[in-house]
C-alpha cells in the first residue's frame, strides 16, 4: 500500500482545484507535485499563463498560489505498481472538504481520465460538485502534444477577463 505524503497546495484565494490521480514514484521522492522531467504539467501551466516555468518548489506553490490554483490529488492511499495508473486499486480518496471549506473553488479539473474517473467514484457522491475532464499532462499521453494541452488547460486556468 502507497501513502500519498504531499500537503495540498491551496490558500484563501484559490477558485480552481486541480486534482491529479496518485503522485508517481518521483513526485513522492521529491515530495511534490508532478516531480518527473517528462510530465508537462509545470510547462503547460506557466505557457498557459504566460510566465516562465517554475523549477524550485517554492516557485511551483508561487505559481499555483498568484493564480489562483488549488493542487492536490483524489487518492490518498492505494496500491499502484510503480507509477502507472491502470494499476492503481484499493483506493482511499483524500479528504478535499478542507481545501472546499477555505478556498472559494469555482471550479474542480481533474487532470486525466484517470483522476477524474476515481473523482466521479470516490468523491463526487460526497461533496456533490462536478469535475472537469481535463487531458493528462503525463507523458503517457502522446496522443496530445504540448501545445493542444495548451490550448486545451488555457481558458479553464485562467482569471476572467485575463
Amino acid at each position: 500500500m502507497e501513502h500519498h505524503n504531499i500537503e495540498p497546495v491551496f490558500d484563501e484565494r484559490s477558485r480552481i482545484l486541480i486534482l491529479g490521480s496518485f503522485p508517481s514514484v518521483r513526485s513522492r521522492e521529491q515530495k511534490f507535485f508532478y516531480g518527473h522531467p517528462q510530465n508537462r504539467f509545470w510547462k503547460m501551466l506557466a505557457m498557459a499563463l504566460n510566465t516562465d516555468e517554475p523549477k524550485s518548489i517554492e516557485e511551483k506553490k508561487k505559481l499555483l498560489l498568484d493564480n489562483g490554483i488549488a493542487l492536490w490529488d483524489v487518492i490518498a492511499s492505494c496500491e499502484i505498481t510503480g507509477s502507472a495508473d491502470n494499476t492503481i486499486s484499493d483506493v482511499t480518496p483524500n479528504d478535499i472538504s478542507r481545501i472546499l471549506k477555505h478556498s472559494p473553488i469555482e471550479k474542480i479539473l481533474c487532470n486525466g481520465s484517470t483522476s477524474h474517473s476515481l473523482y466521479q467514484k470516490h468523491l463526487c457522491p460526497l461533496i456533490h460538485r462536478q469535475a472537469v475532464r481535463m487531458p493528462s499532462t503525463s507523458p503517457a499521453n502522446a496522443a496530445w502534444s504540448l501545445e493542444r494541452l495548451v490550448e486545451a488547460w488555457k481558458p479553464e486556468i485562467r482569471e476572467r477577463g485575463q
